[in-house]
C-alpha cells in the first residue's frame, strides 16, 4: 500500500473521531434545556438527538463544500489544483489535514474535560488553519475567497461567528419576554405542561439543524483528503459513503451523551422554566437552520449559548449567572487560535520526522495517548445521566463538575 493510501486512512479514521467527539461535545445544544426541565429523559433525549443528527445530515452538502474550500488554497489563481500539493499521492496536504484535525480533537476533549461548552468548529478550523499556516505559509490559507463574494475564513467563518450568537441571543430575549406577556395570568402549571412539549418539537429541530451543520464539517475534511490523494476531483459533491460515514459517527458520539456540557449549559448558565427552553431551542434552530442554508459553517454551540443567555434576560427577574457565561466567552475567543497552535506544533513534529508515513503515525500516536489520559482524569468524578440535573452550585462548579461522559 503506498504511503498516500494510508496516510489517507489516518486522515478518514482520525476525522471520523473528531465527528464522534463533535457529537457528545454538542449534544447539549439541543438537549441540555429538554433535560433540564425535565420535557425529556436523559437518555430518550440522547437517543432522540442521535436519529435526528442522523437524518440531517443527510438534509445538505453547502456547509461540507465550505471546508472543502474555505480553509486551504487548494487551487491556483487558474482555478486549477495546485501541484505542489498534491505531489507525491497529496501527502503533503494529508498531513496539513491530520495535523489540524489532531488540534481540533484535542481541544474538544481538554473543553469536555473542564465542561466548557466550546465550538467543536471553530476548533476544526483553528487546527486546520495552524496546520496550514504551519506548512503552506499565511498565503496557503483562503482568507478571502475570491473577493467576488462572501467566502473563505473570513467569510464562512469569522464573520458568523461574531454574528451567530449575538442574533441568537436578541432571538430569545424578544421570543421569551413575549411569551411571558402572552401567558401572563394563565397557571404555571398549565403553561409548563405545554411548553415541555413544546419543548420536544423545538429540541428535536435543533438536533436536525445541528446534523445539518456540523456533521458536514466532517464530510467537508474527508472529502479534501480524497482530493489530496487523487481520489475524488469534484470540488462541488461529496461521496455518499462519506456522508453515510460521518452521519453514523456523529449520531453515535450524540446518543453517548455528552453529560458534563449538558449540565453547564443546562443548569449553570441560568435556571431555566420550559418557557424559557423553547424559546432558546426555538431560535437556536432558526439560526442553525438559515446559516446551514447559505453555507456558513458557524459554531452551534455559540448560537445555543447565545440562545441560553437570551432566554434569560428575557425573563423579568431572571438571574443569569455572568461567571459562567464569561468562562464560556473566554473559550469562544480561545478555541481557535489554541487548536491552531496544536495544529501548527503537530506539523512541525511530523515535518521534523520526514514528513511521511512516520509523521504521520507518530502524531496519530499522540492523539490517541492524550484521549486516553483524559479519560482517564475524568472518570474521577464521573457525570451521567442520573445527576446531570442535580442542583448546580457556582463555587463548585467554578472550580470543577463531574467529568465523565
Amino acid at each position: 500500500m503506498e504511503t498516500a493510501t494510508v496516510i489517507l486512512v489516518l486522515v478518514v479514521v482520525v476525522a471520523l473521531s473528531f465527528d464522534f467527539t463533535n457529537g457528545f461535545h454538542d449534544t447539549a445544544n439541543a438537549m441540555a434545556t429538554s433535560i433540564a426541565t425535565g420535557a425529556l429523559k436523559p437518555k430518550t433525549a440522547v437517543a432522540l438527538s442521535g436519529i435526528l443528527n442522523l437524518i440531517g445530515a443527510f438534509l445538505s452538502v453547502e456547509v461540507a463544500l465550505t471546508v472543502t474550500n474555505a480553509v486551504v488554497k487548494i487551487q491556483d489563481s487558474d482555478g486549477a489544483p495546485k501541484p505542489e500539493l498534491l505531489a507525491g499521492g497529496g501527502s503533503a496536504l494529508l498531513t496539513i489535514v491530520l495535523a489540524g484535525l489532531v488540534g481540533a480533537i484535542a481541544w474538544n476533549l481538554l473543553t469536555w474535560l473542564v465542561g466548557l461548552p466550546s465550538s467543536s468548529s471553530h476548533a476544526l478550523f483553528g487546527g486546520l488553519i495552524g496546520s496550514t499556516v504551519a506548512g503552506l505559509g499565511w498565503a496557503g490559507v483562503n482568507w478571502n475567497g475570491d473577493g467576488s463574494k462572501i467566502d473563505g475564513v473570513v467569510g464562512k467563518v469569522v464573520v458568523p461567528a461574531l454574528a451567530s450568537p449575538v442574533l441568537a441571543c436578541l432571538v430569545a430575549t424578544v421570543g421569551t419576554w413575549l411569551v411571558h406577556r402572552v401567558v401572563t395570568g394563565v397557571a404555571q402549571r398549565f403553561t409548563d405542561q405545554g411548553f415541555r412539549w413544546g419543548q420536544i418539537g423545538s429540541a428535536s429541530l435543533v438536533s436536525l439543524a445541528h446534523g445539518t451543520n456540523d456533521a458536514q464539517k466532517t464530510m467537508g475534511v474527508i472529502t479534501l483528503g480524497l482530493i489530496a490523494s487523487g481520489h475524488w476531483t469534484n470540488l462541488e459533491e461529496i461521496p455518499f459513503w462519506v456522508k453515510a460515514a460521518c452521519a453514523l459517527a456523529i449520531a453515535s458520539g450524540t446518543y453517548l451523551g455528552g453529560w458534563r456540557i449538558i449540565r453547564t449549559l443546562g443548569k449553570g448558565l441560568i435556571e431555566i422554566s420550559p418557557a424559557q427552553g423553547m424559546s432558546a431551542e426555538t431560535s437556536s434552530a432558526a439560526v442553525i437552520l438559515i446559516s446551514s442554508h447559505m453555507g456558513f459553517a458557524l459554531s452551534t454551540t455559540q448560537v445555543t449559548t447565545g440562545s441560553v443567555l437570551g432566554a434569560g434576560l428575557g425573563k423579568p427577574g431572571a438571574t443569569v449567572r455572568w461567571r459562567v457565561a464569561g468562562r464560556m466567552v473566554v473559550a469562544w475567543v480561545t478555541t481557535i487560535p489554541a487548536a491552531a497552535v496544536v495544529g501548527a506544533l503537530m506539523w512541525f513534529l511530523a515535518d521534523l520526522l520526514g514528513g511521511g508515513l512516520l509523521g504521520a503515525l507518530v502524531i496519530s500516536v499522540a492523539l490517541l495517548a492524550f484521549t486516553l489520559a483524559v479519560v482517564a482524569r475524568s472518570r474521577r468524578d464521573p457525570v451521567h445521566a442520573d445527576n446531570v440535573n442535580d442542583e448546580w452550585h457556582e463555587t463548585a462548579g467554578a472550580r470543577r463538575t463531574p467529568a465523565s461522559v
